[in-house]
């Protein structure tokens, strides 16, 4: 049966929001094609500016849209659901951290198909990165339609649900290492003598153009983009000797190792 929605999202959060506005954006669906549910009036107003239709009820999203996008902090998702007894989706796309693709079929008790999926805040300007297990879903024209629906404001990468913990560690958690990592060099140049807005500038915009040239230079290996800013005797060498004499890459390492362990945790606490 043909449902009325082509995309339902049950929590109208930070995340929902940035998916949402990319597919719109992107032309990926329209506003009509869209129903969000959330208990919270103010964060329902702001979409329905855009023209999404709203609801307050969760069985009403899980019965009348062909995809359903579960974007609740996974403490609440039993809550979400508890007093939902008939439903009609089969397609159902979760980015709840910690939530593994059993648990949401136990709670929800049906032959359901999920896509689980992580994806970083950076999404929410269009340049985010998303992992996304698609194991589930066998018919191409489903998994293309979260392929685009994603890829729409971020790169995706394919993979087992079993790598999801390490896309936690590695890009959906490192944001926040990117923002210490630049904080620490903005408060060094203010050090140096320079002034704080000046600093962030020349610091943020490096990043970001150090990370195009990554994209840019694909022949290249970063061993090799390195080495081209070092030059014998010169400026940059001495610093990177820092970095390796006091285990910048074993600190990353452990600090990964870390987040992985305790997104471990956190799928036995649901």
């Amino acid at each position: 049966m043909e449902k009325k929605f082509k995309l339902g999202v049950i929590g109208a959060g930070f995340m929902s929001s940035a998916i949402i506005n990319g597919a719109i954006n992107s032309h990926v669906l329209t506003p009509n094609q869209i129903i969000v549910s959330d208990v919270k009036p103010d964060a329902l107003s702001k979409l329905e500016k855009k023209g999404v239709n709203t609801t307050v009820d969760n069985s009403e999203v899980l019965n009348c849209a062909e995809f359903v996008l579960f974007a609740v902090k996974p403490q609440n998702f039993k809550d979400a659901v508890k007093n939902i007894k008939i439903f009609s989706c089969e397609k159902i796309i979760s980015i709840m951290a910690g939530v593994k693709k059993a648990s949401i079929k136990d709670i929800l008790n049906k032959k359901i198909k999920v896509a689980r999926c992580m994806p970083n805040t950076p999404c929410s300007v269009g340049c985010g990165a998303v992992g996304i297990d698609l194991n589930d879903f066998t018919d191409e024209n489903d998994r293309e339609f979260v392929k685009n629906l994603f890829s729409s404001f971020a790169q995706i990468v394919v993979l087992d649900e079993s790598k999801l913990n390490a896309v936690t560690g590695i890009s959906g958690s490192s944001p926040a290492y990117f923002y210490l990592f630049i904080k620490g060099i903005i408060d060094a140049g203010v050090k140096q003598g320079l002034d704080p807005d000046d600093a962030k500038k020349l610091a943020v915009n490096t990043m970001i153009g150090s990370g195009k040239m990554i994209f840019e230079n694909s022949d290249k290996s970063l061993d090799d983009l390195i080495f081209a800013v070092c030059s014998k005797g010169g400026t940059t060498i001495e610093a990177i000797k820092v970095y390796n004499e006091n285990g910048l890459s074993e600190i990353t390492d452990k600090a990964v190792s870390a987040c992985v362990k305790r997104a471990e945790e956190l799928e036995k606490l649901i």
